[in-house]
């Protein structure tokens, strides 16, 4: 499988492998309502470039097909999922999980354990409005970690069936945490866009029971 990135040519002179930056230096936390935040932390990844292509060329993706009203369609990216006992694909990923189940632990009270990879190819690739809610995410508060690796790409945010009230763009190394009740109460989407822009994939981190 192959993917044009437009790289980045900072990272690409000054490391050799990817690295993982503090999580909390830069780290801001939106409030969403009285019981649902986001926490953004920009380039967390140094040399992202590197585990971008490792994903592309290592990750066994699938296509999904999905009943929708009276016919069977694509979903629009390719996916593959890592769970508790899985081995990661690359080893900053296995870091990435441990610094932040360090990280959050007082406010989670238990450790980031699974990762579902989505593979955006071009802007016609996107995830519709929806809450992480297969499993405890239903009735319980929850943390979904997310890093994103490739060309920025904007993550939209809403009240459940509401109007969008933020629009975050994800860069290349940049970290997102939604906490609180924001699965139960928020939606989140990766809109379709008409503007050419590269491939993107995102890494999602979460707890035990949660999809």
């Amino acid at each position: 499988m192959s993917a044009v990135l437009q790289g980045s040519l900072f990272d690409s002179a000054t490391h050799v492998e990817p690295a993982l930056r503090a999580v909390g230096a830069g780290l801001s936390r939106i409030q969403l309502d009285r019981r649902s935040w986001v926490d953004v932390r920009p380039g967390w990844l140094a040399a992202a470039d590197v585990l971008f292509d490792h994903l592309v060329e290592h990750v066994p993706w699938r296509a999904e097909r999905r009943q929708m009203y009276d016919r069977v369609v694509d979903v629009p990216r390719l996916v593959s999922f890592y769970g508790a006992a899985d081995p990661l694909p690359h080893p900053v990923l296995d870091t990435a999980r441990e610094l932040l189940s360090r990280h959050y632990a007082e406010e989670l009270g238990e450790p980031f354990v699974t990762a579902g990879l989505c593979y955006y190819r071009t802007g016609s690739d996107s995830v519709a409005w929806h809450g992480d809610r297969i499993g405890r995410s239903r009735r319980e508060d929850t943390m979904v970690a997310i890093l994103s690796v490739g060309q920025p790409r904007t993550l939209a945010l809403r009240p459940n069936g509401g109007r969008t009230a933020y629009r975050l763009g994800l860069g290349h190394g940049d970290l997102v945490v939604m906490g609180g009740a924001c699965q139960r109460e928020w939606e989140h989407c990766v809109p379709k866009t008409a503007e050419a822009v590269g491939p993107r994939i995102s890494i999602q981190f979460r707890v035990a029971g949660v999809r």
